[in-house]
């Protein structure tokens, strides 16, 4: 004997799923994934809201025909774009590939015009104040500020069997299964690659400054378009840009390493696009890390070579000697700073960025890993505890909450504050209050905190019950009350923030790999120092 029920998603779509009465529920949970094509993990709820136990029968769950079940799909993905003001906006990926938005209106944080196409889509990208996500079918939709990619309809048509897509500030570059690449967005920042478009054949990678992309072919040569003061011009290096592997971007300069352990750099001098004077020094480079204004390569023997501009940590030399056995690097917008082999910590450039840590020198031990704002630093040691220094403002003076800093696995940073997990779920906060350093109006709330996710000036939780918190900006979608409803289990939650180019260049943790575009929590603009604001209500 066999019966009928009706699976339902989140996103309202639905179907009938038959299945024998003596079938177990996992068998009747994976034809309701085929009928729905949901690929990721998920479980079965009954009417009441009760999760259905995958070994029992079908009977034993007292499931009949007609009964109405709900497909929870565990898997979320969230972006948020940071566009250097106080207007950010959130995009969640629901596991059933519907989207939620939050945060700004004019920067993405309102997707109706686009809702009904945001079916079945697979992954998002976010530019400085708009998103592109790619569907099932390799087509794309976009949302938000016109003029930084969020109006994809002049290249509707060409976008087609889409495998990714890179963004700089103001533009999209999407790589298709044939290997060539399609733009769209602001035309100066690399929204148009016409000039080079017969160029772009087997694009095995995209990588981005603030205004410019570079490609990477699958013979290891380069071609680069946009702004040419921001790196998208090339061709005084062209014949030295062979074999390369990776490629790595400050704010208007690229580094690229080739197969031999070399550095070719491009782009403006300031921000690091002219390596000459230390060339010889650049052998066997591992990995590149890049801040908005310089770069620093770890060789193979340990060592730091940096370049770019002096005063944001573009030279090292003064501590040339302590550069050994370097195992990361991390950076503020100004301001470098390296854990060792043996868990001591070296920083430099700007002290007001947190390039001088010698206040806390004798506390940094045993660093196990660190996170950092627009202007300060965070250290989690091997106990538990934290160390901060750097711009009190933006987080460095952690002392008002030192005592609730124990036991912390992770802390995530938006532009001016930070947010540590502990031990038991909860969460401490510091930093600006009015930017997500106060988490004291949904305190009672954070509990059982899986992760936390940060755009410029707010922060989102996600809860064991696949709940989610807010706290900060609204503006900068502090506040998910209007879509609380939507983001339920939203545990698994994995989040790739794409900030403003100022702090892009924090999320990028280079790997001596072919890597992806920025993939962690950074930070934005500020109040005193904002470019100019894309259109926004």
């Amino acid at each position: 004997m066999s019966i009928s029920v009706d699976v339902h998603l989140l996103s309202g779509k639905c179907a009938a799923v038959e299945v024998e009465a003596d079938a177990s529920v996992e068998s009747l949970k994976i034809r309701a994934q085929s009928a729905l094509a949901v690929p990721n993990e998920c479980r079965l709820l009954n009417s009441s809201g009760e999760v259905l136990d995958g070994a029992q029968t079908v009977t034993e769950v007292e499931l009949r025909s007609g009964d109405v079940l709900t497909l929870h799909v565990n898997q979320v993905q969230l972006k948020a774009n940071r566009q250097g003001g106080y207007f950010a906006a959130f995009s969640a990926l629901l596991g059933d590939g519907s989207v939620v938005t939050w945060g700004s209106p004019g920067v993405g944080g309102d997707s109706s015009a686009v809702q009904e196409q945001l079916r079945d889509v697979q992954q998002i990208q976010a530019s400085q104040a708009a998103f592109a996500a790619i569907l099932r079918d390799g087509s794309v939709v976009a949302w938000g500020d016109a003029e930084y990619g969020g109006d994809s309809r002049a290249v509707q048509e060409e976008l087609r069997d889409v495998q990714q897509i890179q963004a700089c500030s103001r533009a999209f570059a999407a790589i298709l299964h044939d290997g060539s690449a399609v733009t769209w967005g602001d035309a100066r920042s690399g929204g148009d690659s016409r000039a080079v478009q017969d160029q772009l054949r087997d694009v095995q990678q995209i990588q981005a400054s603030d205004q410019a992309f570079a490609a990477i072919l699958g013979d290891g040569s380069v071609v680069t378009w946009g702004d040419a003061t921001f790196g998208g011009d090339s061709i005084a290096v062209q014949d030295q840009l062979r074999d390369v592997q990776h490629i790595q971007a400050s704010g208007q300069a690229f580094a690229a390493i080739l197969g031999d352990g070399s550095v070719v750099t491009w782009g403006c001098a300031d921000y690091g696009g002219d390596s000459s004077a230390l060339q010889d020094q650049l052998r066997d480079v591992q990995q590149i890390q890049a801040s908005h204004d310089a770069f620093a390569a770890i060789l193979g023997d340990g060592s730091v070579v940096t370049w770019g501009n002096a005063l944001y940590g573009g030279d090292s030399r003064a501590l040339q000697d302590q550069l050994r056995d370097v195992q990361q690097i991390q950076f503020s917008d100004g301001a470098f700073a390296a854990i060792l082999g043996d868990g001591f910590v070296v920083t430099w450039g700007r002290a007001a960025f947190g390039g001088d840590s010698s206040a806390v020198q004798e506390q940094l031990r045993h660093v196990q890993r660190f996170q950092n704002s627009a202007r300060a630093f965070a250290a989690i040691l091997g106990d538990g505890s934290v160390v901060t220094w750097g711009n009190a403002t933006f987080g460095g003076d952690s002392s008002a909450v030192q005592e609730q800093l124990r036991d912390v696995q992770q802390i995530q940073a938006s532009y001016v504050a930070f947010a540590a997990i502990l031990g038991d779920g909860s969460v401490v906060t510091w930093g600006c209050a009015d930017y997500g350093g106060d988490s004291s109006a949904v305190q009672e709330q954070l509990r059982d905190v899986q992760q936390i996710q940060a755009s410029d000036r707010a922060f989102a939780a996600i809860l064991r019950d696949g709940s989610v918190v807010t706290w900060g900006d609204v503006r900068s979608g502090g506040d998910s009350s209007a879509v609380q409803e939507q983001l339920r289990d939203a545990i698994g939650l994995a989040m790739f923030v794409i900030s403003f180019p100022i702090l892009w260049w924090n999320e990028r943790r280079a790997t001596g790999q072919r890597a992806a575009h920025p993939s962690s929590a950074a930070a934005g603009g500020y109040a005193t120092c904002f470019p100019r604001e894309p259109n926004t209500p």
